[in-house]
């Protein structure tokens, strides 16, 4: 995809207060009467693909290898002999075996078949190239020279581990045709200091259509209703639910929508900003200021399953004595774990009826507040038309579940890591309470 207008500085302002009676885009694969929206194209540059965070640097340990997918092709991220981190299609080009059930040893990648290792060092170094420098014994040894694996290129930065997935893995991450910086996505981009603030983090894995949670996660009004018992904010509840005054900002690296009170005098209500594929950004006021950051990193692992990387950048409650008194990170995982559990079955339910082609022109009717969600809607059609991504590594009804089967990690499509931290929390507050009594015994 060209990269059109990055010499371009305009940008166009729209501002909302009134109903958008206007189609709703379709998911992830066009269907037969597709409504496609009739509103301006939005002057976004970036398509699906390109850029995507796809994990923490804090989930990726030395020695692990961490196994995801991107549009059903199946992926590895690891760090090798160098600690420098690689993504790699999961694919042994020896018999096709996944390297589920293999292992890494001193940063080489050993396949479970057939003990097949690989790595970007050995007889014929080329740090661009993983090769094979060892299978079966060195009858071998010259045949294993011509065995490479198929990578993406990938980078570690500012805590996330980026990659940049074209849908066609190459042996030589130097073929790679990158179309897209990756610093029109970072935070810094847009104002952000990310080293002035702590942070907590949680990953959250769904059963859905990934495009509708980023959908969701631009749609404001829905904090209100879903939200409002669990938020802990006084003024989001479904008590004080209101109509917004809206500006929408577009250039070719994002769209941004600012939400103001109607009463003036209250001034900002947040600003949501997304950046493709699929990044966003939620925070209030001057970015170069504000006291909160939200992030979302939206993975779009296969059909039906997503995950989405949630960091929390704050700038209050820094000192880490104190935080860790008053169980602020655990707390803090516990509202985002309930929060998305209460947006799942929503999301299904919508995924299935998008499925279904129920959302249709006819039956979808937009408020002033969603004119991001039309925005946002019609880049995805336009992306979807050029980029094709879910045609790369298209499933059919005879292709093997194996990976769909695989059982996802995170809440709230598994529960075991919220069970964890409720128990961590009703632990912590048991130690609390027992501490000043076991002293006062002491004493006594």
């Amino acid at each position: 995809m060209s990269k059109q207008g990055l010499n371009s500085n305009n940008s166009t302002a729209v501002t909302s207060q009134s109903s958008v009676n206007s189609p709703l885009g379709q998911g992830v694969k066009e269907t037969p009467g597709t409504q496609i929206s009739r509103q301006p194209t939005n002057q976004l540059s970036n398509g699906l693909l390109g850029w995507y965070a796809a994990c923490s640097t804090q989930s990726l340990k030395k020695g692990d290898l961490h196994f995801f997918s991107m549009y059903n092709e199946p992926l590895i991220i690891y760090r090798d002999q160098e600690n420098r981190v690689r993504c790699l299609k999961d694919l042994c080009p020896h018999r096709g075996a996944s390297f589920q059930g293999g292992k890494l040893e001193n940063g080489e990648l050993v396949c479970p078949y057939h003990g097949a290792r690989f790595s970007s060092n050995g007889d014929c170094t080329n740090l661009d190239r993983i090769t094979c420098h060892h299978i079966v014994d060195s009858n071998y040894n010259n045949y294993a020279k011509k065995i490479h694996l198929y990578q993406y290129p990938c980078i570690e930065k500012g805590g996330y581990v980026y990659i940049y997935y074209s849908g066609k893995a190459q042996t030589n991450v130097q073929e790679f045709d990158i179309k897209t910086t990756l610093e029109d996505s970072l935070p810094e981009s847009y104002g952000f200091k990310p080293e002035e603030y702590s942070f907590e983090e949680v990953c959250v894995d769904f059963k859905c259509d990934w495009a509708r949670i980023i959908e969701n996660h631009l749609d404001i009004l829905h904090i209100f209703w879903v939200h409002g018992d669990t938020i802990p904010d006084k003024d989001v509840n479904r008590n004080v639910i209101t109509s917004f005054n809206q500006k929408i900002t577009r250039d070719y690296r994002h769209i941004e929508s600012k939400y103001n009170h109607k009463d003036k005098s209250k001034g900002e209500f947040i600003t949501l900003k997304f950046v493709p594929p699929g990044r966003v950004f939620i925070y209030k006021g001057d970015p170069k200021s504000a006291r909160y950051v939200q992030v979302l990193d939206h993975i779009p692992l296969g059909n039906n399953r997503a995950r989405v990387i949630v960091r929390h950048y704050r700038k209050f409650l820094q000192n880490k004595v104190f935080t860790s008194l008053v169980m602020f990170q655990s707390l803090q995982h516990r509202i985002f774990y309930k929060v998305f559990s209460e947006d799942y079955l929503i999301l299904k339910t919508q995924t299935y009826n998008e499925q279904m082609g129920y959302i249709q022109k006819d039956n979808v009717k937009l408020l002033g507040e969603d004119k991001m969600v039309q925005y946002y809607w019609d880049w995805l059609q336009n992306a979807l038309k050029e980029d094709k991504p879910w045609d790369l590594h298209a499933t059919t009804a005879t292709t093997n579940t194996v990976y769909n089967d695989m059982p996802m990690i995170y809440p709230p499509e598994n529960n075991k890591l919220a069970q964890q931290n409720s128990n961590r929390i009703n632990r912590q507050i048991l130690t609390r309470l027992l501490l000043p009594l076991t002293l006062l015994l002491i004493l006594l």
